[in-house]
């Protein structure tokens, strides 16, 4: 089994999401207004609400800030927001998918373009890259669920089509239409997960090197401390030595 990438563990270790903490709650508000408003304000009758509740709930969100967020969908404060997706290259080539949800297309779109261009990096087509990514649902466990073998038989008997198991947790892959059926069975053997969610996974990962990670990481940094930009997918990897270097 391939470990999860060095990326997501070295966020995690510099406290990336504690520092995030009060941009994420705004982001995953929105993302609950719209799936409550797009479907219906009951997560037990609504997948999209039930993966960004859980998320929220996965980042200690305050039950009353969740449930704000869901009343504000059925009343007309609620504002329209449209969903894009941008794609492109960073430093060292590396390919970048930048979700958003705005109520400004061309506010966005040029505020993410520039980010790009002042990173070193330059803005496609959508398609350019996510050709080389797999939409998959992907559910993450603490690494106290068990060994790897034995959630690898808990996962392939719900449904799952791989997992990724090392030091810090286990990550469970399934057919995205097949992420909440997958999610249900596996609490069942597992208990509740860490994280449920769609994902952008790449097909291939490239190993950078110090330089070419430091820019990458301000390109990241950047884009996601932009409102409109709710989740950035990229396809590098870090070496344990320059991750090493990265926490000095």
């Amino acid at each position: 089994m391939a470990g999860h990438s060095k990326w997501a563990n070295i966020q995690h270790r510099k406290g990336k999401q504690d520092k995030l903490r009060s941009k994420m709650f705004s982001k995953l508000s929105k993302e609950i207004t719209v799936a409550a408003k797009m479907g219906e304000p009951d997560v037990d009758k609504n997948p999209r609400l039930r993966l960004a509740v859980k998320a929220a709930k996965s980042l200690s969100m305050p039950k009353d800030v969740i449930d704000r967020a869901i009343k504000k969908s059925q009343t007309g404060d609620a504002a329209d927001y449209t969903e894009i997706r941008y794609e492109g290259y960073g430093p060292g080539g590396i390919a970048i998918i930048v979700e958003a949800m705005t109520d400004n297309l061309n506010r966005t779109a040029s505020n993410v373009r520039s980010y790009f261009s002042k990173c070193g990096g330059n803005m496609g087509q959508t398609g350019s890259v996510s050709h080389g990514f797999d939409r998959v649902g992907e559910i993450s466990y603490p690494v106290e669920a068990g060994d790897g073998d034995t959630v690898m038989m808990a996962a392939l008997e719900a449904g799952a089509d791989d997992v990724e198991s090392n030091e810090d947790g286990h990550w469970i892959y399934c057919a995205m239409d097949a992420l909440n059926e997958v999610s249900e069975a596996l609490e069942k053997d597992l208990g509740e997960s860490s994280e449920s969610k769609l994902i952008w996974k790449p097909q291939v990962v490239t190993e950078v090197d110090l330089e070419t990670a430091q820019k990458l990481m301000r390109l990241i940094d950047t884009l996601e401390e932009d409102d409109d930009v709710q989740d950035v997918t990229h396809n590098f990897d870090i070496p344990e030595d320059v991750a090493a270097q990265l926490e000095e």
